[in-house]
């Protein structure tokens, strides 16, 4: 049961215990397992995602990245019926990969699973298996498969599942010296922030491995025709060369939890050395980040990164007055709402509601360290929330700002309270794949944001509505 009762370190009870609805989910604030998956496999050069389940499952997830995204997304499906329901769906499989190596000529094919061939007990391994002794070797793509029901974790658990199962089956190991080349899996960031990551790599001298890589085949330019497959994403050489890298960089601040995940999957095989940081969203984890950059090439920072750290620290300066002791809620997935925190806590707006979808009992105490201990009290942490429950304890804590993704715009304006939008998904304004959350500049970009949000709101709230500050 859940309870206000206060604990020994400020939190309440409610905040340390995943909340689970008692009958029925309202709204989710996480989307399905497969979508992660989708996202990763579009994300890999002439990759092709094919989900192992019903036709609605891919047609769903379509829609929300397309909606996102603002770009065209294939996502091949073994489309079940009654009859694969009940008798198995390996003839359906089968089929779905002869149609997408011939239509598509795909480079790779992630086959990710979903609720209904999961309940059913399909082997796909050996279905895949089947398929592939029965086409000549020259005709093999590779197929990585993924496990991804959505009733055993939401889209971030099928992503970074997904990220597993790639490395897992294309990384080779070592031979030879380390390369230039460094592993970066940054989870689930916008087109921009990708590119931004890149850049960041390079100015190190140091080739990234971003996997996934989206920021070409879900923000590429126009085409004079269609294509299929989009230009872009992660090359597969880049993948397999992934075990024989300088080092691993893994974002993610609740990741520190796991023990077995992509980067310490590869360290294990490979020998790669794997370094955890968090998103590096704001001064100290971008800090953190370039550093490390740093350690792995063996120079040091660029005075670009240093120009860029003091523009932001004028900037927090200048606006200062606007956000100081402004009190938000923040939702979204877990990793990008402590990222969010550590960021609020460093400029002085008071995240009093932190929520997530996931229920991965992982945000409580990773907040516990980012968040100042004076602002523990105030703070109610939400895991394994629906937006019934969020906007309850939205609506008793009544902050200044909101921060989260589309999904909470019904509650933002029913509780009348600005909303800044970040994350996935964003279908109700033009620019989500562009946002640039991470580095200094992502800083400077969202900061800009939340305090002109207030200053429109108290701008909107005057009587005069004052134009000079």
């Amino acid at each position: 049961m859940e309870s206000d009762t206060p604990c020994d370190d400020g939190y309440t009870l409610a905040s340390l215990v995943p909340v689970v609805a008692a009958s029925a989910v309202q709204n989710a604030c996480k989307l399905c397992a497969p979508l992660g998956a989708s996202l990763v496999f579009k994300g890999i050069a002439g990759g092709v995602p094919l989900l192992h389940g019903s036709q609605g499952c891919s047609t769903y997830i379509r829609r929300y990245l397309i909606s996102h995204f603002k770009e065209p997304m294939d996502i091949a499906c073994s489309n079940f019926g009654e009859q694969t329901a009940v008798f198995g769906g390996g003839a359906n499989l089968q089929l779905a990969l002869e149609n997408v190596c011939r239509q598509y000529a795909p480079a790779l094919i992630g086959v990710a699973t979903t609720c209904l061939s999961e309940t059913i007990g399909d082997d796909v391994p050996m279905f895949i298996k089947t398929f592939l002794a029965a086409v000549p070797e020259s005709a093999r793509p590779p197929i990585v498969h993924v496990s991804t029901p959505s009733y055993q974790g939401s889209h971030m658990e099928g992503f970074h599942r997904a990220v597993r199962a790639v490395l897992g089956a294309l990384a080779q190991g070592r031979g030879g010296e380390a390369t230039i080349q460094v592993n970066l899996l940054p989870g689930l960031l916008s087109p921009a922030d990708l590119r931004h990551l890149k850049e960041m790599a390079a100015a190190f001298g140091l080739q990234a491995m971003v996997l996934p890589d989206y920021s070409d085949t879900l923000d590429g330019g126009q085409w004079e025709s269609y294509q299929r497959i989009p230009p872009g994403g992660t090359p597969l050489q880049d993948i397999i060369a992934a075990g024989n890298a300088a080092a691993t960089i893994e974002l993610g601040h609740t990741l520190a939890a796991e023990r077995d995940t992509a980067a310490t999957d590869l360290q294990t095989r490979c020998g790669v050395p794997a370094r955890r940081l968090g998103l590096p969203v704001g001064i100290r984890h971008t800090d953190a980040l370039l550093q490390a950059l740093a350690e792995i090439s063996g120079r040091p920072v660029p005075d670009i990164y240093q120009a860029q750290r003091g523009r932001l620290l004028d900037t927090l300066v200048d606006g200062h007055k606007h956000v100081n002791t402004v009190r938000a809620a923040l939702y979204g997935e877990a990793d990008l709402v402590a990222g969010l925190a550590a960021f609020m806590a460093e400029i002085g707006i008071h995240p009093v509601v932190c929520a997530s979808g996931g229920a991965g009992r992982r945000l409580a105490p990773v907040l516990h360290q980012l968040v100042p201990a004076r602002q523990h009290a105030g703070m109610t942490i939400l895991e394994g929330a629906d937006f019934a429950t969020i906007e309850e304890a939205v609506a008793g804590a009544r902050p200044d700002l909101i921060v989260g993704h589309s999904k909470g715009y019904a509650m933002a304006r029913r509780l009348g309270i600005p909303l800044v939008q970040v994350g996935f998904p964003i279908h109700d304004r033009m620019g989500g794949p562009r946002l640039l959350h991470v580095g200094y500049e992502g800083a400077a970009c969202l900061f800009d944001r939340l305090a002109n949000a207030l200053i429109e709101t108290r701008q909107a709230a005057s009587p005069v509505g004052y134009t000079y500050m």
